[in-house]
């Protein structure tokens, strides 16, 4: 089993969905590098695009057609200017004309070139698209890709992604792995186990440094988020309320920039009502700019991306741990154990419903909480499965196949949970723990498998299908 970055499972992306619209981003960018592999980008002369399963039944709420159009237009998700998106989709659409790769202008006809097949899920996964390159000379290159959540993208044969195989000093597949290698090293934290292991992408200042970039991202979005007032996209009419909240905790208090609102933040009253009601605004904050398109920090999906920076900026904010070292510490932890879900069970809502998204998220959180307070080894992975346990089951069933009902809201309760959980495990014995780390991961897999499709980001089942919506 090959070793995964914790910067493979925290990283930068863009709104709403990693599994929706950043996977089928980076398929589009990887079909791209194919044809440059196998032809050239001046050889093609149509190119097809058609999406499967819950790609297609909910691809319109979570942007994946745009994603499509993006990626094949040789767009970059982590630099485009976000405010252009609107306008580079329309004109791809009223021109009907796509730039493929940024280098050949071919004909491009929107439900023609691209397609939403709603009745048909392919049978690897079911998040299935397949491209189709036709060259001058009449041949064609044919490509399957599956977006198996938080923007990961794999093809049935794997032969196509791009990706060097890497193995860790100390390979962490489990959560006995991680307590076995801390025994072996002599660590009481297991963040300096992970420091090492991350070596092998990086040097250990350079990983510092990249959660560092991490945090600051976060801070970027939440004070985005709780300085937009208005309605999200989509349909739903959605109000932002993540800039009230702000608003009626701050008073009449002024601030310039993010940094002066963060210490506005900190010297802000505190009791347990108000903090509670920050952790809910950092987190609305975050999941109503990941609702528009806006830039966030994948952890481990878009879905619910505001849990760990709700919990990492509480931590700031309102705890004493609030050094560099730490904000490394909260990333590499979370990170790590973003990474046993995503070997174990599944990341993808398609796959395994919410719990899979939110709840593998909530387990990140309580992780890097409790490491950064003072908590054991055994404590830190008892955190997570104990904020785990309680998400057992939990369905995606987002209205309208929006990424806003119920999945903004879920990230505050989320985020709640894993700081619930983090508090939990410091007061406990892990020693007479009775459910490991490792067991809720594998009763979490079993969930998922046993879980009915419709609760599964298909929009055909619980709230999806309960709460009547008109189409606008």
């Amino acid at each position: 089993m090959e070793s995964i970055s914790v910067f493979e499972i925290i990283k930068v992306g863009i709104g709403p969905s990693s599994s929706h619209t950043m996977g089928p981003w980076n398929a589009a960018a990887a079909f791209i590098r194919i044809i440059k592999r196998e032809r050239s980008i001046a050889e093609v002369k149509e190119v097809f695009l058609e999406f499967f399963g819950s790609l297609a039944k909910t691809g319109i709420g979570h942007g994946t057609d745009i994603a499509g159009m993006l990626g094949l237009n040789g767009e970059d998700f982590k630099i485009i200017d976000t405010t252009k998106i609107d306008d580079i989709v329309n004109h791809i659409k009223e021109s009907q004309i796509i730039n493929l790769g940024g280098e050949k202008e071919i004909p491009f006809i929107y439900g023609h070139h691209l397609v939403l097949n709603m009745s048909q899920t392919l049978d690897y996964h079911p998040n299935g698209m397949i491209f189709k390159a036709i060259f001058e000379d009449g041949t064609e290159l044919v490509q399957d890709f599956y977006s198996v959540g938080g923007g990961f993208i794999m093809s049935q044969e794997k032969k196509s992604i791009e990706k060097e195989c890497v193995r860790t000093l100390y390979p962490c597949h489990k959560s006995s792995d991680i307590v076995k290698y801390c025994e072996k090293l002599g660590f009481n934290k297991i963040s300096d186990l992970i420091l090492i292991n991350e070596e092998s992408w990086r040097t250990q200042e350079e990983t510092r440094k990249e959660a560092l970039y991490i945090w600051e991202q976060i801070k970027e979005c939440i004070y985005k988020g709780v300085n937009k007032e208005g309605i999200l996209p989509g349909g739903l009419n959605v109000t932002r309320r993540a800039a009230g909240i702000n608003r009626k905790l701050l008073g009449d208090k002024i601030y310039k920039n993010k940094n002066e609102w963060f210490q506005q933040v900190v010297d802000a009253e505190e009791n347990f009502t108000n903090i509670n009601k920050w952790i809910s605004c950092f987190a609305l904050a975050v999941n109503e700019e990941n609702a528009s398109f806006g830039r966030i920090i994948t952890a481990p999906t878009n879905g619910a991306s505001g849990v760990i920076p709700a919990v990492l900026m509480y931590a700031q904010a309102f705890t004493d741990a609030v050094s560099e070292d730490d904000i490394a510490r909260f990333i590499l932890v979370a990170g790590e154990i973003g990474t046993l879900f995503k070997k174990n069970a599944t990341i993808s809502a398609a796959m395994g419903g919410c719990q899979a998204e939110v709840g593998v998220s909530s387990a990140m959180a309580a992780a890097g909480l409790t490491e950064i307070l003072g908590g054991s080894v055994g404590q830190v992975l008892m955190a997570a499965e104990i904020a785990m346990e309680h998400h057992l089951g939990l369905t995606c069933d987002p209205i309208k196949g929006l990424v806003q009902i119920p999945c903004i809201e879920r990230n505050t309760m989320g985020a709640i949970k894993a700081i619930t959980a983090a508090n939990i495990a410091l007061e406990s014995d892990p020693a007479k723990a009775k459910v490991s780390l490792d067991q809720v991961i594998q009763t979490m897999w079993e969930t998922a498998l046993s879980m009915n499709d419709r609760f599964k980001e298909t929009s055909e089942g619980g709230l999806a299908i309960a709460v009547n919506v008109p189409e606008c």
